[in-house]
């Protein structure tokens, strides 16, 4: 999808809000802190180049029902289906199904997006996993 070049200039625009915000930490400072102070062998950042331009599944969830097929079937234009999400939660992120971070909707030129407020960390992923 083409974006138009005020749309792009908007977003530029809301990104550069974000980072201004009074305590914003970038995602890949918090997670990948660790793994930058050691200085990866230089073999080890070549291997890493060749997933960069593997493509995920992202997916924002408001949330979750679940109903019977017959109400499914009831369904028209116009229906209203009740999630457990409640209004003003942080949304999750998911990557291929797993939940990497949280956020809340944000909307520029009549567009959505998402501004990530917490990014789970490697450990509570491990930590959620073993459940």
């Amino acid at each position: 999808m083409k974006m138009a070049s005020n749309d792009t200039e908007d977003w530029a625009a809301a990104m550069a809000e974000q980072s201004q915000a009074a305590g914003a930490v970038r995602a890949t400072d918090e997670v990948f802190e660790k793994f930058g102070s050691s200085g990866p062998a230089p073999s080890m950042t070549n291997d890493i180049d060749i997933i960069m331009d593997i493509p995920v599944t992202l997916t924002v969830e408001l949330g979750r029902t679940r109903i019977p097929i017959k109400q499914i079937l009831q369904l028209a234009q116009g229906s209203v289906v009740e999630l457990d999400g409640m209004a003003g939660e942080p949304m999750d992120v998911l990557v291929n199904g797993c939940l990497i971070a949280q956020g809340e909707v944000v909307v520029v030129n009549d567009k959505f997006g998402i501004r990530l407020t917490d990014i789970i960390t490697p450990s509570e992923r491990l930590r959620k996993l073993n459940r």
